[in-house]
């Protein structure tokens, strides 16, 4: 036996597919030009040996119990064996407890057994449902309702009786439409007695306009049983005076109050802004002229920063014109020590967060620098605690002098350091309206 014979055996018997068909390995050389097999040539439909040869033009029947079942599923489970029915299919069977219907009709239910549709239970007690026959019957009013007429909505009775506005003059809304009752004979409706500002103003308030002490320092006193109004002792601050009202302190009655001014104080470096310091240090007080009323500051700037503070004898004014919502610019002129970048402070512009505070956008110039000093001209608009300090700190820049040269529409110009300037009526109404 050579190495071919090892490598495929040959089969002894007939071969289960027939007879060898002609030519080389199987080809049929006939179909072909010149003796060359055809490859074009369809083998014929040769069955498996374990199915039977079906009739031409049928496909051959499979044994699914067997277990050769289609797709590859196994054996059928264990149960009733499959059974091919013959002839026409029957016709349809209700359940025994049903009745059988009518050719054409749906069988009926009986809900009240239940058997309800959507598992809703049987069906509470009452009348039972009842197929209306025939065609729907006619509109039938209640019995306290008379019938309408064909064609006509039945009217309903109110007990209410209909109101007449016949004698009611029309409102001419082509003219006067917000005029009052001289329009058209319109007149307004009557509205509830609204609740009437509070009359006066608080005993602390008017007593720190008077220029005697600020309102804290007023509550004590008040508290101290030195204030009378009208001859009373007053003990609580929750009191409100009139115009006409007569005030004491100690036995003396107060000043009359004085109208609201404003000053310009230039600020010397080295005092502080405070009516009171703890620790004695001098303060802005301290330096202002003895013949000036009573007042208060407008804003503070550091014990080491100089330059313009506003100062009134109003504290309603100082309230609005500290809110950074009032939207007036602060300017400083800076001297910086250190690298000035000017991409830096353009990109202040668009804010910066300093250790976890956001200041908003700050306008930051260069003036000119002088070695490894430079002066620098910033302007804000909300005047946090040491911002200019914290701001240029964060960009490697030491602040070594910092003035402020206006606040708003005022400005220092050429006031002396430590003098004062009253802004005249006139421009005060001018710019605060």
């Amino acid at each position: 036996m050579d190495d071919k014979d090892k490598k495929f055996p040959r089969q002894k018997g007939p071969r289960k597919n027939g007879p060898k068909p002609s030519g080389p390995r199987g080809r049929d050389t006939a179909a072909g030009k010149g003796g060359k097999p055809s490859f074009g040539a369809k083998k014929p439909y040769a069955p498996r040996g374990d199915r039977p040869m079906a009739a031409d033009g049928e496909r051959p029947k499979r044994d699914f119990k067997s277990g050769d079942r289609p797709i590859g599923k196994g054996p059928r489970p264990e149960g009733k064996p499959y059974e091919k029915r013959e002839g026409p299919r029957k016709p349809y069977a209700p359940r025994g407890d049903r009745p059988i219907a009518a050719d054409g009709e749906r069988p009926k239910r009986d809900f009240k057994s239940g058997d309800r549709p959507f598992g809703k239970g049987p069906r509470p007690e009452g009348k039972p449902y009842e197929k209306r026959e025939g065609p729907r019957k006619p509109y039938a009013p209640r019995g306290d309702r008379p019938a309408a007429a064909e064609g006509e909505r039945n009217e309903r009775r109110f007990d209410r009786p209909k109101g007449d506005f016949s004698d009611r003059p029309k409102r001419d809304f082509a003219g006067d439409r917000h005029q009052g009752a001289s329009a058209g004979g319109f007149k307004p409706r009557p509205r509830p007695a609204e609740a009437t500002e509070e009359a006066g103003e608080r005993i602390a308030k008017r007593l720190a306009r008077a220029g005697l002490a600020s309102r804290r320092d007023a509550e004590e006193l008040i508290a101290a049983g030195r204030v009378k109004v009208n001859g009373r002792v007053l003990s609580s601050p929750a009191f409100n005076v009139m115009p006409g009202d007569i005030i004491h302190l100690d036995g003396m009655e107060i000043p009359p109050i004085e109208r609201t001014r404003l000053f310009l104080f230039h600020k010397p470096a080295g005092v502080v802004t405070t009516n009171r310091d703890p620790e004695g240090r001098k303060t802005v007080f301290d330096v202002l002229p003895a013949e000036l009323p009573r007042l208060m500051t407008i804003g503070r700037l550091d014990i080491n920063t100089e330059g313009l503070l506003l100062l009134t004898n109003d504290g309603g004014l100082a309230r609005v014109l500290e809110l950074p919502a009032t939207g007036w610019l602060r300017r400083y002129r800076v001297r910086v020590h250190g690298k000035v970048e000017e991409s830096a402070l353009a990109g202040l512009r668009e804010g910066i967060a300093v250790d976890g505070v956001f200041y908003g956008a700050i306008e930051a110039t260069l003036d000119r620098e002088q070695g490894t000093n430079a002066w620098l001209t910033l302007g804000l608009r909300e005047g946090k605690n040491r911002e200019v300090r914290n701001i240029l700190g964060s960009l490697g820049l030491d602040v070594t002098r910092l003035i402020r040269i206006s606040y708003g529409p005022f400005q220092l110009d050429d006031l002396p350091e430590g003098h004062v300037l009253e802004i005249k009526g006139r421009v005060l109404r001018d710019q605060l309206g």
